[in-house]
This record gives structure tokens, sequence and C-alpha cells, in this order.
């Protein structure tokens, strides 16, 4: 071990995918010997991901140029995470992928762009909203993939992610790349990117309700709930009493909890 980090950065890396390999290896007959010990097994393939991910660091300081462009790096590890989660049928080394890839969105369209506020006059949350809604997508699209049905959750649950909480950052900053513009805008003006913010939490309680699907349902109804909030903070926390905004922050509690209290046991009246 003390001679691979004594080593130039592509020995390094040499020595990594070494490490990696047995690792997944290893992890591999574990699985078949004791496919009933998931999260052990699981385990053992992250310290895999992380061996993967040190040699692509020592792959990125071996072909260090000077020019920045280290989103190249983040695919590679994505591009990875993804063959060896679909060969290994791992739904944690999946996930990795599915981190990496919008890892790499962000650094790729900040390197396009000089690293400015916007690429293609969008700002970061913007290009995140629609990169969540195309992979939700892709997730819908899975579930009619046999091969890769088994991936389709951990995908709609991270497609899901990145689409809410773009469109909550988008719902309270909008579509601006700098703070000193944004405190000129009035909360009001930003009030469409709240309206998408709803409809697309509308959404995932329909679709929860019609597919009795918990995951999506669950996400609409909290990013609702968020966003009713967030707005509640925004537009009557300056102008209004601070006892009387509290009483009504406590009764809209109840209020919204039993709604969605309501919609939450719509598909279990329906199973029942």
């Amino acid at each position: 071990m003390h001679i691979l980090f004594d080593s130039p950065p592509l020995l390094k890396c040499t020595g990594m995918v070494t490490i990696a390999g047995s690792i997944f290896g290893f992890g591999l007959r574990r699985r078949r010997k004791h496919p009933e010990k998931s999260f052990s097994n699981e385990a053992i393939f992250f310290l895999g991901v992380l061996a993967v991910a040190g040699a692509v660091y020592f792959l990125g300081l071996a072909l260090d140029t000077g020019n920045g462009h280290f989103s190249l790096l983040i695919l590679l590890s994505c591009i990875t995470y993804g063959v060896l989660g679909y060969c290994f049928r791992s739904r944690l080394i999946w996930l990795f992928a599915l981190l990496s890839l919008g890892g790499w969105l962000g650094a790729e369209t900040g390197y396009v762009s000089g690293w400015g506020a916007y690429y293609l006059g969008m700002n970061y949350p913007l290009r995140f909203t629609l990169f969540g809604g195309l992979l939700t997508a892709a997730a819908l699209a899975l579930q009619s993939q046999e091969k890769l049905r088994p991936f389709q959750h951990t995908t709609m649950v991270m497609g899901l992610l990145y689409l809410f909480i773009a469109l909550w950052i988008l719902s309270i900053f909008g579509n601006h790349g700098d703070e000193t513009t944004w405190e000129q805008v009035k909360q009001i003006e930003l009030f469409h990117w709240s309206l998408l913010f709803a409809i697309a939490s509308g959404w995932a309680i329909y679709y929860g309700l019609r597919h009795d699907n918990a995951t999506v349902k669950g996400f609409g109804l909290t990013f609702l709930l968020l966003n009713c909030y967030t707005r509640f903070f925004e537009y009557f926390w300056d102008s209004t009493n601070k006892v009387i905004f509290f009483v009504l922050l406590a009764a809209s509690f109840w209020g919204l909890g039993h709604v969605a209290e309501k919609l939450w046991r719509i598909g279990e009246k329906k199973e029942a």
C-alpha cells in the first residue's frame, strides 16, 4: 500500500482499479453465497464505488492539462457506475451513476458557459428542473423495459428529488443569476414559478393516487406543503403581526395536515 501511494498518478489509478475489481469480485461471490444479506452485500459494493472514484481521481491527475474540464471525469464515473450497476444488478451502484450524471450536468454546463450564471438562458435551478423532469420521464419509461425495471424505483426517486428541489429553489429565486438582480424583484413577480411548482406537485399526487404509487404521492404531498409554507413566509412574514402570523401558521398546520391525511388514505380505501 505504501508503494502504491508513492507512485505516479497513472500507477495509482491502476492500483485503485485492481482494488475495485477485487472488492466487486468479493461482493459478487458473497452475494451468490448469502443473497439474503442484502445490506452488507451492498455495503461491500459501496467500498468498490469509492475505489472507482479514487481511480478516476488519479486518472484525472495523470491526464490533467490544466484546462479545468473535469466534468469529463465525472462523466466517466457516471458511465462506469451505470455499466457496473446494470451488470451487477445493484441499485446502490445505479444510484451513484445518477448522482454522477447530475454532477456532470452541473459541471459541464458551467464549463461551457465559462462558469457564468446562465447556460442557454437558464440558471442552475432551471437546468436541474428540466433534468429532473427528463429523469422522471425516463423512470416512467423503464416500466416497460424488463431488463431495466429493477432500476425504475431508484431512477424515479432521484428524478423527483432533482425536479422538486430545483423547483423549490426556482420558486424562491426565479431564473436570476445573482443576488443583486434578485433583490430588486418583487416576490409576486416570481409567482409563475410557484405555480409551476404547485402543478408539478399536483401531478405527482394525481399519478401516485391513480397508480397506487406511495413514493410519488409522498413527494407530491411533501413538496406541495413546502411550497405553501414557503409562500406563506414570503408574503406574510414582514406585513403581519407576529402573534397573528403564528396563530395562522398553527391553524394551517392542522388544516393542511388534515387534507394531506385524507389524500394519503384515498389509496388505502380503494384497497379495502
